[in-house]
């Protein structure tokens, strides 16, 4: 079975941080970009980071830029999100994503065809 599993969400108070962790399983990565998105309530998802399959290119939603590092190790097949400096605007769901093999990087959710069942991250004193 092809899936994403998150974790590593939680409670935490403004400027702490947290790594959330996507664990790939039932067929290779390595090849796809990933990325992480997020949705609060009552809003619609938006893009956070991606990582390229090899992952020498990254790019980040400017609300995060400086904040937030993606990274990858393909021979685990697990995405990281490291964020630091955690501000209660990024309180949400957050969900890992894969793109299929081969295909360009890119921001926009419709261009992701696996999705993880989410972890929420709370960011409250």
């Amino acid at each position: 079975q092809v899936q994403l599993v998150e974790s590593g969400g939680g409670l935490v108070q403004p400027g702490g941080s947290l790594r959330l962790s996507c664990a790939a399983s039932g067929r290779t990565f390595s090849t796809s970009a990933m990325g992480w998105f997020r949705q609060a309530p009552g809003k619609e998802r938006e893009f956070v980071a991606c990582i390229s399959g090899g992952g020498g290119t990254t790019y980040y939603a400017d609300s995060v830029k400086g904040r937030f590092t993606i990274s990858r190790d393909s021979a685990k097949n697990t995405v990281y999100l490291q964020m630091n400096s955690l501000k209660p605007e990024d309180t949400a769901v957050y969900y890992c994503a894969a793109e299929r093999p081969f295909r360009v990087l890119s921001i926009r959710p419709e261009y992701y065809d696996l999705w993880g069942q989410g972890t929420q991250v709370t960011v409250s004193s």
